[in-house]
């Protein structure tokens, strides 16, 4: 019998949930709940885990899945990490639905599972903006006006409330990763980056700051809680945020600098042309059809500071945000992310946004991403089991091998996500170009490509999602590798006057990726 301790996970899907089991399955036996889990990937085979698609407002099917865990030795720990959020402002009914009905359910149904600790996820956002001088702290009422806030507020008194067992409650700030994954952030470099009219700009004084925490620090953070969850107090309010804010303008400034290599000077923007101009873009985008992320409510937030000090969170837990993995020392990292790998970052910080209903090219990037790991699996077993098509593909060491796919994989995804499939043709072009001046025959390279269509195919038709997809998809797909099947006649009709061919190698499919260009959407003075 497996002796780790069970620990029920909420949220597991999410975008800290799915980290934290890959930090904490290895000493927890982890039951994975989300409403919409995983079918396959990483996550699934993953050992010690078990999912449970669940929807935490379904009184019945919450009964159910509990009594089974109490029927088969409770557990130990319990993180509830699920909750509804948007940045439209407004009251959503999945508010009091999940975030306060679906917590009221948890409580209930925890009843005699023999929990140490069942620990509830709030947020900083959960307090009004201090006032100017003063710092949130563990004692700080959640009192936000924010629908969301209010939510958290009724969960917080819900852990205060609860005699059961003990509980906790854990404020986080901004979380974000190297990729973003933050709306808010991802808005405004996707402006400041660009070439758009408004790309200095900034609203007020540019003074509006919160604090950020990089999701592998977040992770850690309640890996020391699982780990102190005995010394707690009952009701404890900890907080999961550096002491410190990053202000607009920092981040404008440590951006510019990065992409341009020279610091740019924002433009200061009234609060109240701000507020303005933030109803005009709503109204216009509106018209469009699109609107923008940016909304009216947010004006109220220019210029305000989320202070905090944390420091009797971090004494609690012997825990502190490491300093590398600093907001203004990460802005580096997320920008060249976002411009070397366009398709991956649209993909995750699209989805980040929390809409409704998706465009079908950003669904179709989320599938890439997910299935990138069985992509690589299924596309090695193929070409391993024909030596006859690919014989200098089992030269090719497995590191290698991965990282040609993977660059195969992100142009792909860069030529799906722009829509420029000419993109994914030069690519192609250049590796057969390559190839013919190393002697290895084109039959090779296309059933490379072709073989790489048909897998990647079958490997995403076991996604349910698919279905929906499923012409666009197809199109795109099949499309976008023709487009790259004529790049590789045409590099090898190039190649065919090469004077001097270079010695064979046994290097695989894929190139470096070229530079970011300005019709990458990248500035023209972004470092290649």
């Amino acid at each position: 019998m497996d002796s780790r301790p069970r620990l029920v996970l909420t949220g597991a899907a999410g975008f800290l949930g799915k980290r934290l089991i890959a930090r904490l399955s290895n000493s927890w036996r982890v039951e994975a709940i989300d409403r919409e889990p995983p079918d396959s990937g990483t996550l699934v085979r993953r050992r010690n885990i078990r999912w449970h698609r669940l929807d935490l407002a379904d009184a019945t099917a919450v009964r159910q899945l509990f009594a089974q865990l109490r029927a088969t030795g409770g557990a130990t720990a319990l993180l509830h990490f699920a909750a509804h959020y948007d940045f439209s402002g407004g009251e959503h009914p999945e508010y009091q639905r999940t975030n306060v009905d679906g917590t009221r359910l948890l409580l209930d149904a925890c009843e005699g599972l023999g929990l140490e600790r069942f620990v509830f996820a709030s947020s900083l956002a959960a307090c009004a903006f201090p006032p100017a001088g003063t710092r949130l702290d563990e004692a700080s009422p959640p009192d936000g006006d924010h629908p969301y806030a209010v939510s958290k507020r009724a969960g917080e008194a819900m852990m205060r409330a609860e005699r059961r067992f003990p509980t906790a409650i854990v404020r986080l700030a901004a979380l974000y990763s190297d990729w973003c994954e933050y709306a808010p952030l991802y808005s405004l470099l996707g402006t400041w980056l660009s070439e758009r009219w408004n790309s200095r700009f900034v609203g007020g004084r540019g003074l509006s700051a919160v604090p950020y925490l990089h999701v592998r620090d977040a992770c850690l953070f309640v890996d020391r809680l699982l780990d102190r969850r005995h010394v707690l107090d009952p009701g404890e309010v900890l907080i999961a945020s550096p002491n410190r804010v990053a202000s607009h303008a920092e981040l404008f400034r440590a951006a510019t600098r990065y992409a341009y290599g020279a610091e740019l000077r924002p433009l200061a923007t009234p609060r109240p042309l701000a507020a303005v101009g933030l109803r005009l873009l709503g109204l216009l985008g509106r018209c469009g059809g699109k609107p923008p992320f940016e909304r009216p409510w947010m004006a109220k937030m220019i210029d305000r500071r989320l202070e905090v000090d944390a420091r009797r969170s971090h004494a609690r837990l012997g825990w502190t945000p490491r300093a590398r993995l600093d907001i203004l020392r990460r802005i580096p990292f997320l920008i060249e992310n976002q411009f070397g790998d366009p398709g991956s970052w649209t993909a995750r910080n699209e989805a980040a946004l929390h809409l409704d209903v998706l465009p079908s090219q950003v669904r179709i990037l989320r599938l890439l991403e997910e299935h990138s790991a069985e992509l690589l699996e299924a596309f090695t077993r193929a070409i391993s089991a024909d030596p006859e098509s690919f014989p200098h593909y089992a030269h090719v060491g497995p590191i290698e091998h991965e990282g040609n796919l993977r660059e195969l994989l992100r142009n792909l995804a860069h030529s799906i996500r722009s829509r420029r499939r000419g993109y994914f043709r030069s690519f192609c072009h250049d590796v057969a170009l390559r190839r013919a001046r190393q002697g290895r025959d084109q039959a090779e390279l296309r059933a490379a490509l072709h073989t790489f269509q048909r897998v990647l195919l079958e490997v995403l038709a076991t996604d349910p999602r698919v279905a929906a997809l499923e012409p666009e998809l197809s199109g795109l797909l099949r499309h976008t590798i023709d487009f790259g099947l004529d790049g590789v006649e045409a590099g090898y009709e190039e190649a065919v006057g090469a004077e001097k061919p270079a010695p064979a190698s046994a290097a695989g499919l894929a190139l470096p990726r070229r530079p970011p260009t300005r019709e990458d959407g990248a500035g023209s003075r972004h470092p290649a």
